[in-house]
């Protein structure tokens, strides 16, 4: 991307022309055109022309890093091929510094390969760029006002001291702030943003100030999700706070005004196939009293793509229970194991790399004094383990939906976990990844290979890049390389999908390396400097007036000795 600045990419077309301009016919000649990677590769031919051609229709310089030595490497190895022996490489570049990374690591270039440095950069650069910008991917409705931060650096040989950012919402203006770095490199700006309705948002962080616009803006995106709607069955309902089962959890879920969740609390007796249809989660606590007909409707609302999380008590009979959810139940409910009043059992193991954990990955110090005894399904995945080895958490995938059984109660009666500072992210977290899958990276660097359906399962996807042309995918898994900056929209069965492609941040750094430096590194000892047209004509020319000079020297001292002989001569004959 640093070719962009200013005319250096005419510069390096015309030097490269000029190069051309000097070739003979016969010569051959390949080109490489590249930036971390080869993007355009001409083999050796004698069809100057072609390859004459190739160059001027390259309209502009890329948007990826660059990086110098496996391209070397590719022209040492096209050079390899040549029938000449007079061999050269000719590297045209600004000579970033953040290319010449392995440039250590002791390769060089095959002896007699000649290399030439052309540093076609500007002398003088000057530029601000967004580094970074840190903004929510993922959010709830009614969720708080958002803050975006974005850090605002100078780079280039001349410091830029203001400036100005800005941040749009879908297409609009949402604020802007004045940037004065004074004395300082850098900068961090905080935005804060409403993010009201449902939906994906587009967002644009935008420097102005500088002379170099390609890498001023920085994009991202914003999902707002609809609230998850939670159906608490109360098994052991009270007026008495202290001994209603979903009293903790209830607390839990919607105690503030800000929460994630959609609260609605019934008794199993209300508990109906419609019902359930209503909610995205239900919760089963200490629920031991269901019909027939109700298990049923839990059964089939599983296997259609609901989530259900189930936390027994001392209400729930384990043969009723094996029997009514056995097809779903991600384990076997064995025996209530209820400990002495000074015996307790604690979380010894825990699944680091699951979602729900992941965030918790600390110390659990709440005491379990009751638990069921479970024996796992062979499908199902143990994400908690209590200090005796028997499961605490257990996992399955049923149907389109899944099912989350907890060992123990969700209030006091078995345990203080309620009373844990952990209890409250672990239910959301649960709730979260019941309900919602996980969040799936959306934002990328120019250069990022990924695809544009990563679960494999799409029929149909369809897409469009930063420019708004269409995307050809050239596979069957939809695996694009991101080129440009700006927003990719892909619709894969006829759900609309964007991915936000930003420029990499040392592209924006303009310190440059000195041709020397790269021509030490990997210039081969045993290669002889080969000589221009111009040199070689005047070494051919001194060779061939070497004789003559040879001989004007021996025809002078011929002269020489005839004189002195004559001068001799003459005063013996006096």
């Amino acid at each position: 991307m640093s070719m962009q600045y200013g005319d250096t990419f005419e510069r390096a077309k015309n030097e490269e022309l000029d190069i051309l301009g000097d070739m003979t016919s016969g010569d051959e000649v390949g080109l490489i055109g590249f930036s971390d990677r080869s993007e355009l590769v001409r083999e050796l031919d004698t069809d100057i022309d072609s390859v004459r051609s190739a160059i001027t229709e390259i309209e502009q310089a890329g948007f990826g890093a660059t990086r110098y030595m496996p391209n070397l490497r590719l022209a040492d190895q096209l050079l390899e091929g040549s029938r000449y022996e007079n061999r050269a490489v000719y590297l045209i570049s600004d000579f970033q510094e953040a290319g010449i990374q392995d440039i250590n690591e002791g390769w060089k270039l095959s002896p007699g390969v000649a290399f030439t440095g052309i540093d076609v950069g500007e002398e003088e650069s000057s530029n601000l760029v967004l580094t970074d910008v840190r903004s929510p991917e993922q959010l709830l409705e009614d969720a708080t006002e958002q803050q975006i931060l974005a850090r605002v650096r100078t780079t280039g040989t001349l410091y830029l001291a203001q400036g100005e950012v800005s941040l749009s919402i879908d297409g609009q203006m949402v604020d802007r702030v004045q940037v004065d770095l004074g004395e300082r490199s850098e900068e961090v700006v905080n935005f804060t943003a409403e993010f009201d309705l449902e939906g994906t948002h587009e967002g644009e962080v935008r420097i102005s100030g500088d002379d170099f616009s390609v890498d001023n803006s920085y994009f991202f995106t914003v999902d707002v999700l609809p609230k998850i709607r939670v159906l608490l069955v109360n098994g052991e309902a009270s007026e008495n706070w202290f001994d209603d089962e979903g009293h903790w959890f209830g607390l839990a879920v919607s105690s503030t005004e800000e929460s994630p969740f959609q609260l609605d609390t019934i008794e199993p007796a209300a508990l109906s196939a419609a019902v359930l249809r209503q909610n995205d989660v239900v919760a089963l606590l200490n629920v031991g009293d269901l019909s027939s007909s109700q298990a049923v409707a839990i059964n089939n609302y599983v296997q259609n793509g609901g989530a259900l999380l189930v936390a027994p008590g001392d209400r729930v009979n384990q043969e009723l229970y094996n029997r009514q959810f056995g097809d779903i139940s991600p384990a076997i409910l064995q025996n209530l194991d209820l400990l002495s009043r000074d015996d307790y059992l604690v979380i010894a193991d825990f699944d680091r790399r699951h979602p729900i954990l992941r965030p918790l990955d600390t110390d659990w110090s709440a005491r379990f004094q009751g638990h069921w005894s479970m024996l796992p399904h062979e499908e199902a995945d143990v994400l908690m383990q209590f200090d005796n080895t028997e499961p605490a958490l257990v996992e399955r995938k049923v149907g389109d939906g899944s099912v989350m059984l907890f060992a123990s109660a969700m209030d006091l009666e078995w345990n203080n976990l309620p009373l844990q500072g952990l209890f409250l992210p672990f239910v959301h977290q649960t709730l979260r990844h019941l309900v919602q899958p996980e969040t799936k990276q959306r934002s990328y660097q120019v250069g990022d290979v990924f695809s544009l359906e990563p679960s494999g399962e799409a029929t149909s996807v369809t897409a469009t890049d930063a420019r708004g042309d269409n995307i050809n995918f050239s596979n069957d898994e939809f695996v694009i390389t991101a080129t440009t900056p700006g927003l990719i929209t892909a619709e894969v069965d006829g759900e609309v999908i964007r991915y936000a492609v930003n420029v990499l941040p040392e592209e924006s750094n303009f310190a440059r390396t000195a041709v020397a430096t790269i021509y030490d590194a990997i210039i081969n000892p045993d290669t002889n400097p080969i000589q221009s047209r111009e040199v070689q004509t005047a070494q051919l020319i001194e060779e061939l007036e070497r004789p003559q000079r040879l001989w004007w020297w021996i025809l002078s001292l011929v002269m020489l000795l005839v004189i002195v002989e004559a001068v001799i001569a003459n005063r013996t004959y006096r």
